[in-house]
Formats: structure tokens, sequence, C-alpha cells
């Protein structure tokens, strides 16, 4: 597993980070999720990345659990983050609009510490820009969970252009400095890229771990022969909705398709090693519904590199953007 160094910090983080957006919810198997974080650890998946609002609190609250019993003489090998923002709990102060304040932020992350049962996070992140807070607030709430020892390290996500810029410069003059962006990026949504976003965290040593690197997968091979009952686009309330699977999609996925057997890899395998080419991307987020999923993407970190031909291939079919 490559360790990549997180901005100009003295941080890094693995090439491949496991989230638990999906699949560390309440009905899901505390058993699987066992066996999602060992299997993880043992590949040298060291980053664990959660938010107060996965599993409404169900994936710390489980992740906790699993940490205190599996992992108690590890957590110095381990780097856990979380975040917090968005809407969660009912009330005035739980989240959405007003995410940012003092009065969310804080609670937020005393909330979250409880549930992972853990003195401090390694990264604590704003989770989602709060217009209706001025960033002052944000800021200074997130250089106090710093300063009492509650997070190592503060991020943002979400965060684009001069918004991004603003808290970056206000955390650096609080003797915080923003380590990372989580931001999602993938060879459907450029956005992170063609925004000027990565440039810009480049400039000032500000580092990125991406998301949603397999769009929800629709990078895949699962819906080449159409949509699947039991798969995402198949289920309603999901991150990835049916109208996604155009026949123009699929025409261009089954493109992308060979151009990674032609390389040797799935589909999904090469989407991600295309993710991470990118400075200042230091890590890729993946989710896992089955521990052979995190060790066939492990295994994409085998062949990281592209020609030029294969890129040039890879524009031709992405055209921008997929996703109509």
């Amino acid at each position: 597993m490559p360790y990549n160094r997180v901005g100009k910090s003295g941080l890094k983080l693995p090439a491949i980070s496991l989230g638990m957006w999906h699949n560390f919810g309440a009905e899901d198997s505390l058993e699987n999720q066992r066996a999602l974080l060992r299997t993880a650890y043992d590949l040298g998946v060291t980053h664990f990345d959660l938010a107060d609002n996965y599993g409404d609190g169900a994936a710390e609250s489980n992740v906790g659990r699993i940490l205190k019993s599996d992992f108690a003489g590890h957590r110095d090998q381990l780097i856990i983050s979380t975040k917090s923002g968005h809407c969660f709990w009912d009330g005035p102060y739980g989240g959405g609009p007003g995410g940012g304040s003092r009065k969310h932020l804080i609670a937020g992350i005393d909330q979250s510490l409880k549930r992972l049962q853990l003195d401090y996070v390694d990264i604590f992140y704003h989770h989602t820009p709060d217009q209706e807070t001025m960033l002052e607030e944000t800021v200074d709430a997130l250089a106090q969970v710093v300063y009492q020892g509650k997070a190592l390290y503060i991020g943002i996500s979400n965060y684009y252009g001069n918004r991004s810029r603003e808290i970056r410069r206000l955390l650096k003059d609080a003797k915080v400095p923003c380590l990372i962006n989580q931001l999602p990026f993938n060879l459907f949504d450029r956005n992170a890229e063609t925004s000027g976003e990565f440039n810009s965290l480049l400039k000032d040593g500000v580092g990125s771990i991406t998301f949603s690197p397999l769009a929800q997968g629709l990078l895949t091979d699962r819906y080449l022969g159409g949509i699947p009952v039991n798969s995402r686009a198949g289920k309603t309330g999901t991150c990835l909705e049916a109208s996604a699977i155009t026949e123009t999609n699929i025409i261009k996925v089954k493109k992308l398709n060979r151009i990674a057997q032609e390389r040797g890899q799935s589909l999904a395998q090469m989407a991600l090693c295309w993710n991470l080419r990118l400075e200042p991307v230091a890590s890729v987020l993946i989710g896992a519904s089955q521990a052979e999923q995190i060790a066939s993407n492990v295994d994409a970190l085998k062949k990281t590199q592209f020609d030029d031909d294969e890129l040039h291939a890879i524009e031709e079919i992405c055209n921008a953007s997929l996703l109509s």
C-alpha cells in the first residue's frame, strides 16, 4: 500500500481509504462490518472515513464498537475521520442551515466522539458549506476543536472557489491550517478539476481526498447488461437513480470497460487508478459491501500508470462529461 503525503503537511494517507457512507447502518450486519474493517486494515487501508449522519449515527456507533473490540491496540496505526454540518438532529441547532455554527460543530464533535468511543479523531471536517453562518464563526469553532485536543487536523468537504479559499485563509490565520478538502471526483464528474479547485489546493499546499470514484457504481461492469433488481439503480431512494443508466452512458461505459480489460484490470480498478493520477489527490475513498471488493480495489494499485494513448482514448470517450 502506497502512503501519500497530504499537501505540505506531515500526514500520509493510504492511496485507498475506506468510507462508511453505505453498508454501516443499523440494519447492516455487524459481523460483515467487522470483516470489512479487518480486511481493509490487513491490506494497509489505515484510514476509516465517517460522518455523524452516516446511517443516522449508526456508522459511528458500529465502528466505535468494532474499534474497541478489534483494534484496541492499534489506535496509533489508524486515521479516523468524521464530519459534521449536514442536518442530523431535530430542532434549530441540528445542522443544515446553521451547520457551520459554533453550537452545531461543538455539539457534533462531542456526539461523534461518544459514538466512536474515542478521545479524539485524526481529521474533523466541516461537511458542507453553510451560507447562513459567517466563516469566521465556523473557523473559530473548528480551531477550538483542535485546541481542545478533540481532533488533530481540520478538513473541509464540498468547498469550492472563493469560499474554499477564504476558509483556508482563515484557518491558517487561526494557526490551524486546513489539511484537506474532500470532493467528489471521477471520470464522469470532473468539477473538482475543471473548477480550478485542485489547482487552488495545490497552490496552497492543501491536499484532497476524493469520493464517489466509481460514480456510485456506474463506473463498474454491473450495469452493462441492464439494471439488476438488487443494485443501487434498481432501488428507490439511493444515490444512483435509474435515470443515470442511459443508453449513451452505457455505450461509453462499455468502451471504457474495453480499455480496462486491455490494461488487465476491471473497469472499477481502472477508474480508481485514474482518480489517483492527479495532484493534489492523496487518497481515494471507496465503499464496500463485501470484503472481496476491498481486496479487488487494493489490487488495482499494482498498475496505476497510464500511457498517453490510454489517456487520450479515455478522454475521447468521456468528452468531459457523461452524465445526462
